[in-house]
């Protein structure tokens, strides 16, 4: 392990710590819309509030937290679940008047992984995945992957076999890697995020995608440093810490860190944008949830490799 110091380990740390705070003090941005216009939908502003749940699971499953931290974690969910989603009677709504649309259950399984339920959601999320429908809904190869391994959590028949979903992806084929670009670069990252199921199982990444990624991952981390894509960085130093001999490496991590705006955020690309509040938040917040989740990942890896407590003060 590359970055097996005190310092390096600390660096990790610290950008998860600054990240949760940074969302925290925030968390009002993560606003849904009391009336949506028809055109708009209901559901895109659902979004940011799954991915809040399955990087506080990430933080809780990893054990890698300090009480402080893991205090801002459940008082963030407890705020998303009861106070936007209103204990799960939007996600209702949402699944109500979209029916065929998977986001509703891809929000729900994190926070009913974490604890909360909502049994009449669970209801209709059943009786709309028996529409043939459902099945035959249109999407790109990773997020076909990611619906069979939402499925499955949840505890249905995935539409589509996991299996058969990944030989359909840009990553199984293991295609020429100077080919990668922005859009690809992400599809790998969720890729690997669907096989290990947010980097609890990295035994789920297949040997020959393992040693792909160990191979070339090192080529795109200097590259997204290079150019300053911070949201992409994040989530290829997650895919490192999956892969079954992370390599953590410092001068990614320390960029990472070093972009860090002294309050936590994290900036997409470059610095942080201009604009009013809402808007600012609106394109920072997933870069920001990525270092907390990379940060978790990475320090509970770094730790297990020193053998030493999880847990930091």
């Amino acid at each position: 392990m590359s970055t097996g110091t005190t310092t390096g380990i600390q660096q990790i740390h610290d950008v998860g710590a600054k990240a949760l705070g940074w969302l925290y003090e925030h968390r009002e941005g993560f606003r849904l819309e009391a009336d949506p216009s028809p055109e708009a939908g209901m559901l895109d502003r659902f979004k940011p509030l799954g991915e809040l749940a399955l990087i506080g699971k990430v933080i809780f499953r990893e054990g890698v937290a300090g009480s402080q931290q893991s205090s801002l974690a459940h008082k963030l969910l407890d705020h998303a679940w009861h106070e936007l989603l209103d204990s799960g009677a939007r996600l209702l709504e949402g699944q109500r008047r979209e029916p065929l649309s998977p986001v509703p259950l891809e929000v729900y399984v994190p926070f009913r992984e974490l604890g909360y339920r909502q049994p009449d959601l669970e209801s209709a999320i059943r009786l709309n995945h028996r529409l043939a429908s459902w099945a035959a809904l249109e999407v790109l190869p990773v997020r076909r992957l990611g619906l069979s391994a939402i499925e499955r959590r949840f505890g249905v028949e995935p539409s589509v076999p996991e299996t058969a979903a990944l030989a359909h992806t840009w990553l199984a084929r293991r295609p020429e890697p100077w080919t990668v670009e922005g859009h690809i670069g992400y599809d790998i990252t969720h890729t690997v995020f669907h096989l290990t199921d947010w980097g609890e199982k990295p035994a789920g990444l297949p040997a020959d995608i393992a040693e792909y990624l160990a191979l070339w991952l090192p080529v795109w981390l200097d590259d997204w440093l290079d150019l300053k894509r911070w949201d992409l960085l994040g989530e290829l130093l997650v895919v490192d810490a999956c892969l079954p001999e992370p390599a953590l490496d410092p001068a990614a991590w320390q960029g990472f860190a070093q972009a860090q705006q002294p309050d936590g955020a994290m900036p997409v690309v470059g610095g942080m944008p201009e604009g009013d509040e809402e808007s600012v938040f609106d394109l920072v917040y997933h870069p920001t949830l990525v270092a907390a989740f990379a940060s978790a990942l990475a320090m509970s890896r770094a730790l297990s490799d020193l053998g030493a407590d999880p847990a930091p003060a």
